[in-house]
């Protein structure tokens, strides 16, 4: 088995941000060398060299790049104790101060959390004074969560998490089925627009009173972990919230102190100071 020095990891870092100005170097060392030591087993690569050389020289191969490195794994309500809590608690206190929702996906995958939160708007009877908008660093991820579809073998868990989180109807109201893949409701997705987004690059471009940014940061190292909180805090209004990933934390962070604790299992946290 082809064993991936640090050296050569760098190499390929600075290629990609050279070349395509995306700055790698601050994600989790462990985590990018598993999915480069992927990427060289899937492409018959013999070496990191071989990849380098094929991203210098053949641009189009990058998105299929990105996607692999960049990490797509997500289901519908996914811990479905934290979208209760969004919808007796969060959102109800947002919506008892503002005539209007803004939300934030950073990192929305290939969709599902955002049709999960469109299916509990839409079930809370408030999805008309909602605006969404959803996020990735991977081009190819983002056309996927504009098709708006779930895989036919994914369907049961995410029905499962429904029926836990003890929606309204079944599943099944918000789908059509179609060969290997169900197709959610498109007209529940009116108020989101998807966009391409780099979490490393820094840039504010909204102000929002919810934001999502779950199971995103495990990838990155302390230091990126400490910029993208920065980031999340300065596209908060006041009094929003953040919601964060289970295994994920605020305490450690340099702007621990500008949030305070709603919900310290399901990682939810409320902006009190700018």
């Amino acid at each position: 088995m082809y064993d991936i020095e640090i050296a050569d990891l760098r190499k390929l870092i600075e290629l990609v941000k050279e070349k395509y100005d995306y700055d790698f170097k601050n994600y989790a060392m462990s985590s990018f060398k598993r999915r480069i030591k992927r990427i060289v087993e899937l492409y018959k690569f013999d070496s990191v060299d071989a990849l380098v050389e094929r991203l210098t020289h053949n641009p189009t191969f990058f998105d299929e790049f990105v996607s692999e490195v960049t990490v797509n794994v997500t289901e519908m309500f996914r811990d479905p104790n934290f979208w209760t809590i969004l919808r007796d608690e969060i959102i109800p206190n947002i919506l008892s101060n503002h005539n209007k929702l803004s939300i934030w996906h950073a990192g929305c995958s290939s969709g599902e959390e955002v049709f999960s939160m469109q299916i509990l708007l839409e079930e809370m009877g408030v999805r008309d004074k909602s605006h969404t908008i959803a996020t990735d660093i991977d081009s190819a991820i983002i056309n996927r969560a504009k098709e708006a579809t779930v895989s036919k073998k994914n369907i049961e868990l995410n029905s499962s998490n429904y029926e836990r989180y003890q929606g309204k109807y079944t599943l099944d109201k918000y789908f059509t089925e179609d060969k290997e893949k169900y197709n959610f409701n498109k007209q529940l997705l009116s108020n989101v627009s998807f966009r391409k987004h780099d979490l490393v690059k820094g840039q504010v471009f909204s102000k929002f009173d919810l934001i999502l940014c779950r199971n995103v940061m495990i990838y990155f190292n302390q230091t990126l972990q400490n910029d993208v909180l920065y980031l999340l805090h300065e596209s908060l209004f006041k009094y929003g919230f953040l919601c964060i990933g289970s295994k994920e934390s605020l305490i450690w962070c340099d702007i621990a102190n500008k949030f305070i604790v709603i919900n310290n299992e399901e990682k939810i946290y409320k902006k009190v100071k700018e």
